[in-house]
């Protein structure tokens, strides 16, 4: 399966979030326990930015209607948000954090 590299592992410090745009994507990187975790940036309920949330644990807090999500898996954890955000597979090789697609 393709992969997409989104950056180096150096560049994400646990326990917060870094917004990568590539492939006509914009995405967010999340550290949590050592493993890297991809979600897309934008919120599903409106115009918030996940990368500029609050990381707690492997929960990000939208920076705007403080809905949050399971970086793990995309779940919503709390409303107001009620669409999941696509969270993607990733593989770290040679230092770069990548997406499956």
């Amino acid at each position: 399966m393709p992969r997409i590299p989104l950056c180096k592992t150096d560049d994400v410090p646990v326990g917060e979030a870094r917004k990568v745009e590539t492939a006509g994507l914009a995405l967010a990187v999340y550290k949590v326990d050592g493993t890297f975790y991809v979600t897309d940036d934008a919120c599903p309920h409106g115009p918030g930015s996940l990368s500029e949330g609050l990381l707690e644990g492997d929960v990000i807090e939208c920076n705007f209607h403080q809905g949050r999500f399971n970086v793990r898996s995309g779940e919503v954890v709390l409303p107001p948000c009620m669409i999941p955000v696509r969270a993607y597979h990733t593989v770290v090789e040679d230092g770069v954090v990548h997406i499956v697609v």
